[in-house]
């Protein structure tokens, strides 16, 4: 098949493209600002911008199946504002629902993400909410698959990098306790799913959880980061009630790389209701630990960067 992956250059995006290409499906991968040296020599690349339609429509010519893995970090402060979620991932998302439609593309698969919900309550859980209605409202005969998967870390991600500059090493001050809990899964685990969900008809009109075979605290996650770098970290509780008021101040600081949104998403657990990775034939016991991860017992090795 022909297949346009949008956000190819990205953390998942190379190992996707990776993938479908190891599966012989002819693929191009489109970004802002293009980049080849990571990706086989087979594959394609284009630039394109989600956010201008004008630049993507001319990409969809005999193209079989779409992927769209453009995101702005939930993590982070986007530049811009919180707005620029909305501009992102909605206004993207009806961009490259609208170029599939006028090109008759058969099948969009959307990563989406946990607790995507329109009327939710993060900036970032809205718009991918509005955003999976763009795709599940669409007119025309495109089916869909839709994947909200936990948190994703592995080699060049931003988890792990994430939790270091939220939690640093000796003494982490964390809100409520850390006591919020995700379910990483690892990239080489989700990716191979990703690329199963164009191979049958069977994923056609599915919305799929996606989470790894453990759900664990933001305490544990930094305890297990600083311990595989050889270190200990002492949890300090934050009362919520403090940690909104200085991430409200964060919000007013140039450059500051939390705010708000960032606190209103330690309120709540970012775990599966139903892991769904047995719609993949995947079990908890075939994915990887976040510790058999920090120790290397991947073929990746560890994030280690801290952003500036």
């Amino acid at each position: 098949m022909d297949v346009l992956v949008i956000g190819g250059s990205g953390f998942i995006g190379v190992r996707l493209c990776t993938e479908l290409s190891n599966r012989d499906h002819e693929v191009i991968a489109v970004s802002r600002s293009p980049d080849d040296s990571e990706l086989p020599g087979d594959v394609d690349t284009e630039m394109g911008d989600v956010t201008a339609y004008d630049s993507l429509s001319g990409l969809f010519d005999d193209i079989d199946v779409v992927y769209n893995l453009v995101a702005l970090s939930p993590l982070f402060k986007p530049s811009g504002g919180d707005e620029m979620h909305d501009i992102v991932h909605r206004q993207g998302t009806e961009n490259i629902v609208r170029a599939a439609e006028a090109n008759n593309v058969s099948q969009l698969v959307q990563l989406s993400a946990l607790g995507a919900d329109p009327d939710g309550t993060t900036a970032y859980v809205r718009a991918k909410g509005r955003a999976e209605t763009a795709v599940t409202e669409s007119d025309s005969d495109l089916d869909s698959t839709i994947f909200r998967p936990s948190v994703v870390f592995g080699d060049g991600g931003e988890f792990i990098s994430f939790t270091k500059l939220l939690a640093p090493p000796y003494v982490s001050a964390l809100p409520g306790g850390g006591k919020t809990r995700f379910q990483p899964i690892w990239v080489d685990d989700l990716v191979p799913m990703l690329a199963d969900a164009v191979e049958t008809d069977t994923h056609h009109g599915e919305i799929y959880e996606i989470g790894g075979p453990e759900r664990l605290t933001l305490a544990e996650i930094a305890q297990m980061i600083h311990t595989a770098d050889g270190r200990s970290t002492t949890i300090l509780p934050v009362p919520m009630s403090l940690a909104k008021i200085g991430l409200t101040v964060g919000d007013l600081i140039p450059g500051f790389p939390m705010g708000v949104d960032q606190y209103r998403s330690l309120q709540f657990d970012n775990v599966t209701d139903k892991n769904n990775i047995d719609a993949f034939a995947r079990t908890v016991d075939d994915l990887t630990t976040l510790e058999a991860y920090l120790s290397g017992e991947t073929d990746y090795e560890a994030d280690t960067r801290v952003p500036a």
